[in-house]
């Protein structure tokens, strides 16, 4: 038996399905999950000695890679003074004004232990400014766990969601309306309807938690209009997205204006981190300046933070945009001519470095056409790349990751792989 099978058996007895995140247990592919022991640029080694290259990435913030050596020497700097204080820093301040400095629309950011944090805390934030109840999200986003979040769509173009876990009253998720993603039609039809009970609508800008799914063309525009018309907050939700497209976010590449940001992932160098911010008046709702209360032990962890800095200034340094874009679109092309060839359906969807190979034939644009995919020939494609040193997200619906260690001969191992995997599908 593999150290791995036996580190899971012994997990199983003590966490809640052997993981402390859902998608770690690979229930969706199937399989004993292997237990990762070290990481290094774009490669992870398992406990049975096992090493493959990383298309999860920490599902996004590792876009430096494992263990990148400015990280890890800002973090030794970092420890050696002390790994909490409950008090403020200058390392906080430090990385605030770097993110304000490529997102101008942070005029004010408060920092939180996680993306969740960031986004619970943003709707509390949005109602106590607007006095108003309703939320809108779009289904197949993921927000986070918090309750408001954990919503699918009822019957109904334009409907108040029901709980899509235990554990959440009907009577807290019908204060979330679920709209489908790229359908400014059905934002139009309910903001007609109901715009002066609309507190917030938040939205991924490029859609990471249904695979990859960029917005057709003047949708978030037409729903920051519609937010700017009836007096709702436009909250851009952009844990993945921040950094990850671009210096700055997907709001910089698309010209918007939000009025409220949840960021994460990228902005913690890899260590647990969120942060929120947006419009001065907006921002300043927050106790101690106002009325509504949020807070955090280890908000602004200074540990995190020092991570979050350097990572941030590598990526001013070095810039890598442009090639990290070239190298997925490369990557994608590949893949589909390779299937192509092979008369197996897919599409390899891709937004800079984030892609999700789709297996279906058709161009996949909200949650309803994502869920159309072949799931099972989909767990068939990451088992054999598994077995070929290829370690992708053990889930259909979630985006692979490039990093800068990522160079062209991974990338050659990567499609070899895929190519061979092939025959099995």
């Amino acid at each position: 038996m593999l150290k791995s099978e036996r580190l899971f058996q012994r997990a199983q007895a003590l966490l809640p399905g052997g993981v402390n995140s859902p998608v770690r247990a690979f229930r969706a592919v199937g399989g004993t999950p292997p237990f990762i022991e070290s990481g290094q640029g774009p490669w992870i080694y398992d406990v049975d000695g096992r090493r493959y290259v990383d298309y999860v990435c920490s599902w996004g913030p590792l876009i430096l890679g494992h263990a990148h050596p400015r990280v890890i020497e800002a973090l030794q700097e970092a420890l050696r003074r002390g790994t909490s204080f409950g008090a403020t820093t200058k390392v906080e301040l430090e990385l605030a004004e770097l993110l304000q400095r490529h997102l101008p629309s942070l005029e004010m950011v408060r920092m939180t232990s996680s993306g969740t944090e960031a986004t619970m805390s943003t709707l509390r934030l949005a109602r106590g400014y607007t006095g108003r109840k309703l939320v809108v999200k779009f289904e197949g986003c993921y927000h986070g766990h918090g309750d408001a979040f954990l919503v699918k769509a009822g019957s109904g173009a334009a409907t108040l969601g029901v709980p899509s876990s235990a554990g959440i009253p009907p009577e807290i998720s019908a204060l979330t309306a679920v709209l489908p993603y790229n359908d400014l039609t059905a934002a139009r039809d309910l903001f007609a309807k109901r715009g002066k009970e609309i507190a917030a609508v938040i939205v991924e800008p490029v859609a990471g938690n249904m695979g990859v799914i960029p917005p057709r063309e003047g949708f978030l525009q037409g729903l920051q209009e519609l937010c700017r018309q009836y007096g709702a907050l436009f909250v851009l939700d952009e844990v993945i997205t921040g950094f990850r497209l671009c210096l700055g976010g997907a709001q910089n590449l698309m010209g918007l204006q939000p009025d409220l940001t949840c960021l994460g992932k990228i902005i913690g160098g890899g260590l647990p981190v969120g942060a929120f911010g947006g419009r001065r008046e907006v921002m300043e709702g927050l106790a101690p300046l106002g009325a509504v209360y949020q807070a955090g032990t280890l908000s602004g962890n200074p540990l995190a933070m020092a991570a979050g800095r350097e990572t941030l200034r590598v990526l001013e340094e070095e810039h890598p945009y442009d090639r990290l874009e070239q190298q997925t679109t490369w990557l994608c092309q590949e893949m589909e001519e390779a299937a192509r060839r092979k008369g197996v359906p897919l599409r390899v969807q891709h937004a800079g470095s984030m892609f999700t190979p789709f297996c279906t034939a058709q161009p996949v644009w909200n949650y309803q056409e994502a869920s159309k995919c072949d799931l099972q020939r989909f767990s068939t494609l990451f088992h054999q790349l598994l077995a070929r040193g290829i370690y992708p997200p053990a889930s259909q619906f979630e985006s692979w990751f490039l990093s800068t260690a990522h160079g062209e001969e991974h990338l050659e191992l990567t499609l070899e792989a895929f190519k061979k995997s092939l025959e099995a599908m």
